[in-house]
C-alpha cells in the first residue's frame, strides 16, 4: 500500500534541483556556483594514417598547446548509436515524391536496408567535445573554507547580473578562441554549441535511455517550471 501510494503521489522537486547547472543562455551553462562553461564540438583526426612527418607535426603542436594552457580544460568522449532518422526521413520524402514506380520501389529496398544495417550491425558514433571553464576567482585564491561555504551560498551567487554576466562572457569567448586556434594547428576543427545544442546535449548525457524516443524540442518552446 506504501508503494501504491507514493507511484500515485506528485513528484514536487524537478530534476533540474540536483544539477549542478543553473541555467544555459547565450550559448553558455552557467553554474550555481556562478562560473561559465562552453562546450566545443571537435574533429578528430586518424593519427595511424599519418607519414612520420605529420606524426611529429601533430606531437610538437599538442605538447604547444599544453603549455599555452592557464587553466584546466574538460575532455569528454561519448559514444552514442548511430542516429539516422533525419536521413530516413529524407528518404521517404524521396519515396513519396517519386514518379518512376521502378526508382519508388528501389528507393524504399534502399531505406529498409540501411534502416536494418544500423539496427542489427548496432553501429555507433563518437563525439568529441572539449569543456572550457571561466571562474573569476580561481581555486588557487580561494581558500578551501570558502570553497565550502561558497556550495551553500550557490543560489545568491548565481544571481549575475547582466554586466556581470557579459563581462563574464566575453572573457569566456576569449578563452574559447585561443582554444580553438591551439586546436587548429593541430588540424583539428572545433565548433561552440549553441543555446539549443547544450541543452540537447545535457539533455540528451542525463537520459541516455529515452533521449532518441523523445526528441528536443527547440528553446523557445521549452517550458520551464520554477
Amino acid at each position: 500500500m506504501k508503494s501504491k501510494k507514493l507511484a500515485g503521489s506528485k513528484i514536487t522537486t524537478p530534476t533540474q534541483k540536483y544539477l549542478d547547472i543553473a541555467e544555459i543562455r547565450e550559448d553558455c551553462v552557467i553554474l550555481k556556483d556562478g562560473t561559465l562553461r562552453a562546450v566545443l564540438l571537435v574533429s578528430s583526426i586518424n593519427f595511424s594514417l599519418k607519414s612520420e612527418d605529420e606524426q611529429n607535426a601533430i606531437i610538437s603542436a599538442y605538447i604547444g598547446f599544453l603549455n599555452f594552457l592557464e587553466f584546466p580544460l574538460q575532455i569528454v568522449i561519448q559514444s552514442r548509436k548511430l542516429d539516422i532518422d533525419t536521413y530516413l526521413s529524407r528518404l521517404k520524402k524521396i519515396e513519396k515524391e517519386q514518379t518512376n514506380e521502378l526508382l519508388r520501389m528501389q528507393t524504399v529496398e534502399y531505406r529498409q536496408y540501411v534502416s536494418e544495417l544500423v539496427e542489427l550491425g548496432d553501429i555507433m558514433t563518437k563525439r568529441f567535445y572539449i569543456v572550457v571553464p571561466y571562474n573569476p576567482l580561481s581555486d588557487k585564491q580561494k581558500s578551501w573554507v570558502s570553497r565550502f561555504f561558497s556550495l551553500f551560498s550557490a543560489a545568491s551567487e548565481v544571481k549575475l547580473s547582466q554586466e556581470a554576466f557579459a563581462k563574464r562572457r566575453h572573457d569566456l569567448m576569449q578563452r574559447v578562441e585561443n582554444i580553438a586556434s591551439g586546436l587548429a594547428s593541430m588540424s583539428l576543427k572545433s565548433i561552440m554549441l549553441d543555446t539549443q545544442s547544450l541543452i540537447e546535449l545535457y539533455y540528451n548525457t542525463y537520459n541516455p535511455d529515452i533521449y532518441s524516443k523523445e526528441k528536443m524540442v527547440e528553446v523557445n518552446k521549452i517550458r520551464v517550471e520554477e
